[in-house]
């Protein structure tokens, strides 16, 4: 597994508090930058054109066949990290990337919905992050904090995240177990504790020692 230096990825249920985290450490950076390495925080899907078909598919606006939803997960994904200005051009020159969801996310829910075959070939070529950050809570818990969000999303309900978070668990190990550094938060803490041990976590990079 080819591992992509100066880049960190965000993953977690959906509830768990990724892109809060992502923009408390963003705003970090930001209110530091004459100290911090040069940094482009991101997030999948994006918000090119085919993401923006993703986000319709998720929101159940487009009726697309989980396959579908797979491949398309994988062109967004090709597009961010190998296009033009993408995040392996950007961490190869030394700026630091952090991405609230990578490929995990793929080979989790896709393998959940189109079994695991599909995802795995797809996302074979995509580099592994240096640094994985897994905010880890309780599907209950996480479904609670966006249960007043005036939009859910299909992979919002309590048994699909009870099998998110089991094949979270089960990934992760394998990434580790091939070079990623792999860091496990508890997301039930406070937001600012959560924070502190992110914070934690991304300063032990190398591209900080520099």
């Amino acid at each position: 597994m080819e591992i992509l230096a100066n880049f960190a990825v965000f993953e977690g249920l959906d509830g768990s508090g990724t892109t809060t985290q992502i923009g408390i450490l963003e705003d970090f950076f930001l209110q530091n930058r004459l100290s911090m390495p040069p940094f482009h925080i991101t997030f999948e899907p994006t918000n090119g054109s085919i993401g923006k078909l993703l986000r319709s598919g998720l929101k159940g606006e487009e009726m697309l066949k989980a396959e579908t939803m797979a491949m398309l997960f994988a062109a967004d994904r090709n597009e961010h990290i190998f296009g033009d200005g993408g995040m392996a051009e950007r961490c190869k020159r030394g700026e630091l990337v952090v991405c609230d969801r990578y490929l995990c996310s793929s080979l989790v829910y896709q393998g959940i919905t189109c079994g695991n075959e599909l995802p795995a070939r797809l996302n074979k070529s995509f580099p592994a992050p240096e640094l994985l950050i897994f905010l880890d809570i309780e599907p209950e818990t996480a479904l609670d904090r966006i249960a007043s969000r005036a939009q859910r999303e299909i992979y919002e309900n309590l048994d699909f995240q009870k099998e998110v978070r089991t094949r979270y668990k089960t990934l992760l190990p394998e990434f580790a177990s091939q070079g990623v550094r792999v860091e496990i938060i508890d997301a039930f803490l406070p937001t600012y504790e959560v924070a502190r041990q992110v914070w934690g976590a991304i300063e032990k990079m190398p591209i900080f020692k520099r």
